[in-house]
């Protein structure tokens, strides 16, 4: 299967709020690193980082594009309150080893009322 087909998948995982789904698309050293937060290394903490995620937010995935080069793909995102981003994911053997994020981490905050940590 193709990145591109892997990432539509991954998707559809994230849009059921399913983190048991979503870690099976990792390997098992993998690095999710959302660039609002500090790296995540490693299928569990992956796991555990997006059941933590969908337990304070109703978060839902849109692809606006999905783009592969090689073992890369891109998606490019919105969701139905406004909000956009991208994530790059590096596949090796149908796995993700890394996924980088870019998204407006204020903007979901507010949006999902969550709390805005001081700093």
């Amino acid at each position: 299967m193709q990145p591109k087909q892997i990432v539509q998948q991954w998707v559809d995982a994230f849009n059921q709020g399913d983190a048991d789904k979503i870690a099976e698309f990792y390997s098992e050293n993998a690095v999710n690193h959302q660039v609002a937060n500090q790296p995540v290394v490693g299928k569990a903490a992956i796991k555990q980082m997006f059941s933590n995620e969908f337990s304070n937010a109703e978060m839902v995935c849109i692809v606006e594009n999905i783009f592969q080069d090689g073992e890369w793909a891109i998606l490019e995102w919105k969701d139905p309150i406004g909000l956009r981003g991208c994530g790059f994911f590096q596949f090796e053997n149908g796995l993700i080893v890394l996924q980088r994020g870019y998204w407006d981490k204020l903007s979901f905050l507010k949006a999902h009322k969550l709390p805005i940590p001081s700093e």
